[in-house]
């Protein structure tokens, strides 16, 4: 008898002490606590925050240099397709003149020596 409760003793003995050597792993290897894990979180989502604020106006910025390309782009040939119009309504008007006082219309001048003209 005395052997079967100096097993127990030792038992009891070894899963208090295995308990309390687990507990203490279990604390230093735990993850972090709640109060810790919430500032991470709010961390990381103002970080996203930051990031996504820094993408939206990097994307502004690039859209609008693409619409002041196209502004400039538009307003160049506007210009061409106005000065393309004038030389035309002046020949149109040139050739009119010449046909009304029934003379030959000139050879077909060049629009580069017509403005010189």
């Amino acid at each position: 008898m005395t052997d079967n409760s100096g097993d127990l003793g030792s038992f009891l003995a070894g899963f208090l002490v295995g308990g309390l050597i687990g507990a203490a792993v279990a604390l230093l290897m735990a993850p972090q606590s709640g109060e810790e894990t919430r500032t991470m979180i709010k961390e990381k989502s103002i970080e996203l925050r930051d990031r996504a604020t820094e993408s939206a106006e990097e994307l502004r910025e690039r859209a609008e240099q693409a619409a002041a390309e196209a502004r400039g782009r538009a307003e160049y040939f506007t210009q061409q397709a106005q000065k393309a119009a004038g030389d035309l309504q002046t020949s149109a008007k040139q050739a009119f003149e010449q046909a009304s006082k029934g003379t030959k219309p000139p050879a077909e001048v060049p629009p580069e020596t017509k403005s010189a003209s």
